[in-house]
């Protein structure tokens, strides 16, 4: 009988080894699945959203989301800022010459996307109060735009800011145009 009981145990233990080297195999499964995912993999429906977030709860900048993902900037956008990012509609695509955003949105233009969509993004968190006429500030594809005011109504360059949604990583200021670097 006592044979019996220190077989059961051993059983016992090594049943409760094997599971545990198998959970342990599936939580390391799933941490490197995130870190190669990077930031933007995390789930988080209960925080504040982030400026990716923002746009893709967004349907008029399915455009801008398409974009991003294509430029490989959706974890950058993802990671903690701060960011002030102007986001054109996907009338303000519209507005660019046919064929334009599919050309863009080539594997082989790549590198000339993701200079436009740096050229509407700062490293920094302001709210469009901050902006004052004829303000001249850097983008991160290190050129400058120029903030004009027309009354109440905020341009950059020649996009009018028709909205504004805080983010938990910085601001999101929903624009008209698509700002094209000189």
């Amino acid at each position: 009988m006592k044979s019996n009981l220190i077989a059961f145990g051993f059983i016992v233990a090594l049943a409760a080894c094997q599971s545990s080297a198998e959970q342990s195999g599936t939580q390391a499964t799933a941490t490197e699945t995130t870190a190669v995912s990077g930031q933007s993999a995390v789930e988080d429906n209960e925080s504040q959203k982030d400026v990716v977030k923002v746009a893709v709860g967004s349907p008029d900048h399915t455009t801008l989301v398409k974009a991003v993902q294509a430029a490989d900037l959706v974890d950058a956008l993802s990671n903690a800022g701060p960011f002030t990012v102007f986001a054109p509609t996907n009338a303000a695509f519209g507005k660019l010459p046919a064929g334009t955003v599919d050309d863009l949105l080539k594997p082989e233009n790549k590198d000339k996307l993701k200079a436009i969509l740096e050229h509407h993004v700062m490293t920094s968190a302001l709210d469009a109060d901050f902006f004052q006429d004829g303000q001249s500030m850097g983008m991160v594809d290190g050129t400058n735009v120029t903030f004009h005011k027309k009354g109440d109504v905020l341009y950059i360059g020649e996009a009018k800011v028709i909205g504004s949604v805080r983010a938990s990583n910085g601001f999101v200021h929903i624009i008209d145009g698509v700002i094209v670097p000189n």
